[in-house]
């Protein structure tokens, strides 16, 4: 029995000192680069003339945590695809926050709820306008979108609606085992609420659904409505979005005063990732209706209405052009999961990082300084082609509704022993998978994607929640949890620590048969708590399990390994040493006090000054990274 008995002792700060010393985010440091603009998780935006100076600015408003908040990107007025100003935090964030300008002024609306004087202001006054909840049916809301429009044309500012239902839908693990979801879909339904008063003194009457060909209009949830004329022929029409990332239009094939919409017809558009937000508004003083788009992952689009129209009367819209903004924080994506490591060989350490649209991307490290200059992300390709893992109809245990995601989480190292640096993702797949570097050390390029293989005696184990099964000998483990190169037992070939199937921490040994070819070996549960117990990150079921990002380093420099977990931001179990063959593992709190954590964080860590000594990195649901010297 070798357990060490080392204490370390604690530095009594002051509450000042230790924020000066807890996580920052990594700043571009690069001037007059451009980067995409971005706030946090769900972007919710509001263009308007937010200062009066005739052109447009982007008010985007975030819900989620660590970027909560409502913000201004201020809009230089040089194109119609300006660099927009770094973000100034105006507010709070909300969710289910829309703009509508019916009559050229901004009117801003939450669920039953008027935010009065908004350009210039923000959230500050505000008034009850209506309950919020529309739907009479049992069942989670996961969106009610409240817009102003005068859909009859009698010169009273009507309430358009659109509400997202899950009650048919239910969660997770609804799959038979062909992959067909049994379930229901989701509900995207749009509601009016026609005003028999006026303007200035409304008086609503009771909501019903509004209908296209004569059905309910019922998109894939969250539908985003927007009443307006698309097709300049002096009635409103209606686009709606949806949870996933398409449009569907529905023109008013009636009159302005009575309106009735033909089926709905999908425009050819797609977003990167989902959970879109279109808003229609003249953003190019053209004269006709474009669409501003917020995306899951906190970027902005603009998709231009060309002015003509498709042979079915449907409105041609050109593709999503995402904004950009004058470079600040380091982001990509959302739920960010980077890697520090000096990817070009040029003696500083970069950044890789995996994010929800199943994406890698590479942040160059341009000067080596302590507060490097960073190079804009370069997404990473594989056999020529973008890396982009997505869970398609069937790859996701929580539905078809989440297809556009794919939680790529990843770690580095030398996996075919090659000497040039592989990486090694999962993804919300649970498939663990390897890309060779065919590169070099200085110009790393990707092979395609291969499965990690392992050298199971009978029949190959998976999550018993998954409805397919892992094709010949593969390792499919818990989704969306970091799959670690590491040499563990120093013998000088890399092995695999990952969450098994079951959710505990395993050790994949590595060995050379006599023909020096490396096989896998199943993975062994040898790390344990203080109390003798095999730890387990994860014993949840189904939707609920994975999750997990981990890195083995080692943090305390006394020549072992520790490990560390997302926390609320990263949580240290140090490496107490041996006991009957096992490593123990000691749960020793949080390294920072700082809260990046929504959904989850991502740990890793970066030598920045050079000093070799590890600083914490970690990855959050805003997409950004947070630095601790």
């Amino acid at each position: 029995m070798t357990l060490k008995g080392i204490i370390v002792p604690l530095l009594l700060v002051s509450p000042l000192a230790a924020e000066e010393h807890d996580l920052k985010r990594l700043k571009y440091n690069n001037p007059g680069l451009a980067v995409d603009l971005g706030v946090g998780l769900w972007a919710w935006p509001l263009p308007m003339d937010w200062d009066n100076d005739g052109d447009l600015d982007l008010i985007v408003s975030c819900p989620d945590k660590p970027y909560n908040g409502t913000y201004l990107f201020e809009n230089p007025g040089d194109s119609k695809m300006p660099v927009f100003k770094k973000a100034v935090k105006i507010g709070e964030g909300f969710t289910n926050i829309r703009v509508s300008s019916p009559e050229g002024k901004a009117i801003v609306l939450t669920p039953g709820r008027h935010w009065k004087n908004f350009p210039g202001k923000g959230a500050i006054e505000s008034e009850a306008i209506h309950h919020d909840k529309l739907t009479k049916k049992k069942g989670n809301l996961r969106a009610r979108q409240w817009q102003a429009a005068d859909y009859d044309n009698d010169g009273a500012l009507d309430l358009i609606v659109g509400e997202g239902f899950w009650g048919d839908y239910g969660w997770d693990n609804a799959y038979d085992k062909n992959g067909t979801w049994t379930n229901g879909p989701l509900h995207g339904w749009v509601y009016l609420l026609r005003n028999s008063g006026t303007t200035a003194a409304p008086k609503y009457e009771e909501p019903r659904r509004i209908q296209a060909a004569e059905k309910d209009i019922d998109v894939y949830g969250m539908p985003s409505p927007n009443l307006v004329d698309f097709d300049n022929d002096g009635d409103l029409d209606l686009l709606c979005g949806e949870f996933l990332d398409g449009f569907t239009y529905f023109q008013n094939t009636g009159t302005a005063k009575v309106p009735i919409y033909s089926a709905g017809k999908r425009l050819p558009h797609r977003m990167h990732v989902q959970m879109i937000t279109p808003t229609a508004i003249d953003w190019d003083h053209d004269g006709d209706q474009d669409l501003i788009v917020g995306d899951e992952d906190g970027r902005v689009a603009f998709l231009e209405h060309t002015g003509q129209l498709d042979k079915n009367g449907t409105p041609k819209f050109l593709s999503p052009k995402y904004f950009q903004q004058e470079a600040d924080d380091l982001k990509f994506g959302a739920l960010a999961t980077p890697v520090g490591y000096d990817w070009d060989h040029d003696g500083d350490e970069d950044i890789l990082s995996g994010n929800t649209a199943g994406n890698i991307a590479f942040f160059e490290n341009l000067d080596g300084k302590p507060a490097p200059k960073w190079a804009a992300p370069v997404l990473l390709k594989s056999d020529n082609k973008t890396i982009h893992i997505q869970a398609g109809p069937n790859g996701s245990i929580q539905g078809p509704c989440e297809a556009k995601w794919g939680y790529t989480t990843l770690s580095i190292g030398d996996w075919n022993h090659d000497e040039l640096p592989d990486i090694m993702i999962n993804s919300i797949w649970g498939k663990i998978l390897w890309y060779q570097n065919i590169g070099t050390l200085t110009q790393p390029k990707l092979g395609p994607a291969q499965p990690v293989t392992v050298a199971w005696p009978d029949e190959t184990p998976k999550p018993s929640w998954n409805w397919w099964t892992p094709e010949d000998k593969n390792l499919v483990t818990q989704w969306r949890t970091t799959p670690i190169i590491v040499d563990w037992n120093k013998d000088k070939i890399n092995d695999l620590i990952v969450l098994d199937h079951e959710g505990y921490l395993a050790f994949f040994e590595r060995k050379k048969t006599t023909d020096g070819t490396l096989i896998l070996l199943p993975g062994k549960r040898i790390f344990i708590n203080e109390d003798g117990r095999f730890i387990a990150l994860n014993t949840s079921h189904a939707g609920k399990s994975g999750r997990r990002k981990i890195n083995i380093v080692d943090w305390d420099r006394d020549g072992d390994l520790d490990l560390i977990v997302n926390s609320i931001n990263a949580e240290l179990y140090r490496n107490e040493g041996q006991l009957k063959g096992k490593t123990v593992f000691k749960k020793t709190g949080n390294l920072a006090k700082r809260k990046v954590s929504g959904h989850s964080s991502s740990p890793s860590t970066i030598d920045l000054n050079g000093d070799g000594k590890r600083e914490l990195l970690v990855g959050a649901e805003d997409g950004r990274f947070y630095h601790k010297k």
